[in-house]
């Protein structure tokens, strides 16, 4: 038999698509079924006790009902795996635990966001841009999607967080790219959006200063380099490392 193609999208609009035919978040049980079906997708095929689950539904107070609460919210999952074309059985009970089978070769957009950064990076270390142009390019376009706006709790706080982290590494790499590619607006806008989420990281520094002087525009790469000073010294006392002078020094000396 032919394997089934499974896509599930936990970034932006919660989604599963089998064999093209996609179930919109529209179609999941709510804000809470939506949260248990990343939940459970999120832990691949560990089995995933009650209680645990419960925690991530409610992480500030269970109600009185949420053993019967939850009992009803996998019981719909389980009617949208049906709906999407999947075995109802893929979510699978054992005593006290809840554990979601997918396919093996399921397509994970976490999953591939966090493959695809690693794979960029690991490009632009060997000195291949071109290589790296595709895989950030799939790693900025998943992570700067949001990930269950509206909800809170540890769980999705945490993987909130490892989506920024990928955000950030993707709009460094689609910098350097651009750079190599000589699209220098491109990276221009890609520096500041890194500059804009992280203003003390100051790679993101480094890279508009190159990347406004690339783009001809020198006298404006060194009113970035300065503003860069000015902050770090503000925030922290300090002066900017020495990696980042030196590409001020660069462009000063290009004049």
């Amino acid at each position: 038999m032919a394997s089934r193609s499974v896509r599930v999208h936990l970034a932006g609009r919660v989604s599963i698509e089998v064999d093209g035919h996609l179930v919109d978040q529209s179609a999941f049980p709510g804000q809470q079924g939506r949260v248990a079906f990343a939940f459970l997708v999120s832990e691949g095929s560990r089995p995933v006790a009650r209680a645990e689950l419960v925690d991530v539904l409610w992480p500030d107070d269970a109600p009185p009902s949420a053993e019967a609460a939850l009992s009803a919210i996998v019981s719909k999952l389980r009617s949208l795996l049906r709906h999407a074309g999947l075995d109802p059985a893929s979510l699978a009970s054992s005593p006290g635990c809840y554990e979601l089978r997918l396919p093996g070769d399921t397509w994970i957009d976490l999953d591939a966001a966090s493959d695809a950064i690693h794979e960029a990076e690991s490009a632009l270390r060997a000195g291949d841009a071109a290589r790296a142009y595709g895989p950030s390019a799939v790693a900025h376009h998943i992570a700067r999607r949001p990930f269950l706006p509206g909800e809170d709790g540890a769980w999705v706080n945490a993987r909130r967080a490892r989506l920024r982290g990928v955000l950030l590494r993707a709009l460094e790499c689609r910098a350097d790219v651009y750079l190599w590619n000589r699209e220098f607006s491109l990276a221009v806008e890609a520096a500041r959006e890194l500059v804009a989420l992280e203003p003390l990281r100051e790679s993101g520094h480094r890279l508009l200063v190159r990347s406004l002087a690339e783009s001809g525009n020198s006298a404006e790469a060194l009113w970035a380099y300065e503003q860069c000073r000015k902050l770090i010294a503000s925030e922290l006392g300090v002066d900017p490392s020495r990696e980042t002078k030196a590409v001020y020094e660069t462009v000063l000396h290009s004049l």
